[in-house]
């Protein structure tokens, strides 16, 4: 990163001060004249990471994935994203509709599930760090309008 932001603002203060005047309560007075300066410096720096750290991660898998690792899981980096399922819809015909009716074997899965109206991708998350409404607003603000997704618990 850059250092061009990294300033001791006491220190600068301090040097900035005539040399006859360098004396500790001068000192002790000018600390706390630029004390509400460090604090406007400190909100400024840790909102400009924020917005560093948006701007490298966008939509894409790699770069999703990275965002919620680095939110939610720094050390063991366990959380994955893996395509949907994308199962085809079996249909039963009635006996007026005159259709072979050969079943098989025949599973049910859940709504999203199907390939028509299933999500585009799921979210393997450990339980130990599951955080159902922080990482589903990160979710929603990194996605495409277009996709679906759905969290696991693994």
């Amino acid at each position: 990163m850059s250092k061009v932001f990294d300033i001791d603002i006491k220190k600068l203060s301090v040097l900035l001060l005539p040399i006859s005047l360098r004396k500790s309560r001068v000192v002790a007075l000018l600390r706390a004249m630029v004390t509400p300066l460090i604090s406007l410096h400190y909100r400024f720096v840790g909102n400009r990471n924020h917005n560093l750290f948006v701007l490298n991660h966008n939509s894409q898998v790699c770069y999703l994935r990275a965002a919620l690792n680095d939110s939610f899981d720094i050390e063991a980096r366990r959380i994955r994203i893996i395509d949907g399922n994308q199962y085809n819809r079996n249909y039963i015909y009635t006996r007026g509709e005159e259709k072979t009716v050969n079943l098989g074997r025949i599973y049910i899965y859940n709504r999203a599930d199907y390939a028509d109206t299933g999500v585009d991708f799921i979210i393997e998350v450990p339980i130990a760090i599951y955080k159902k409404y922080e990482m589903q607003a990160l979710i929603d603000f990194y996605r495409l309008a277009s996709k679906r997704y759905k969290i696991v618990q693994v």
